[in-house]
């Protein structure tokens, strides 16, 4: 059997050393997915926390016949993420509304010619609001519909939030390429 179905019978059993290998084994990819969101450390790990415990709740709803173990996790702390902020008080002053002096560039994604670890280190260049968005569009592959509902804002918010991020990764690349 392979370790990863061992852990996985064992967290289905609640065996909590089970949870915690499982916990350690995606706990990187898992912070750097909810840092995308989060700028405070406390609330990163909140939301990897929140995640990870509604993993071990539904991980009998988990089915390999539908996908990969690690896309089901991926997108369940994912959601666990977006309703941490959609929850959060604060969330709403992040945002600033679309005007009609803005516009939306370029469909391009600055993000296609670089590794994981440069990507991070580039979105944590961006403000929090506009990471989020930028994450949810370019790395997950949300549409702006999907984000704007995630996120309560407007379509218009989240093309503005591309735009501008698009223009400060802009200015980030020529200064480095």
């Amino acid at each position: 059997m392979d370790k990863l179905e061992e852990i996985l019978a064992g967290c289905r059993r609640q065996d909590r050393q089970a949870q915690e290998k499982l916990y350690r084994q995606f706990y990187p990819v898992l912070f750097a997915l909810c840092r995308k969101f989060f700028d405070d450390k406390h609330e990163i790990l909140t939301a990897v926390n929140n995640g990870m415990l509604r993993v071990f709740k539904n991980i009998d709803q988990f089915d390999d016949q539908k996908g990969e173990f690690f896309n089901w996790l991926y997108t369940t702390v994912r959601n666990a993420a977006l309703t941490q902020l959609r929850d959060s008080k604060t969330q709403h002053f992040d945002y600033e509304e679309i005007k009609d002096d803005m516009r939306f560039e370029s469909d391009e994604n600055p993000f296609d010619r670089l590794d994981a670890a440069d990507i991070i280190v580039y979105l944590s260049a961006l403000p929090v609001a506009t990471r989020r968005v930028f994450g949810l569009f370019y790395l997950d592959g949300f549409s702006i519909k999907e984000i704007g509902e995630s996120l309560d804002i407007s379509d218009g918010t989240v093309k503005w939030h591309l735009s501008e991020g698009r223009k400060k990764l802009k200015v980030i690349f020529e200064k480095i390429f």
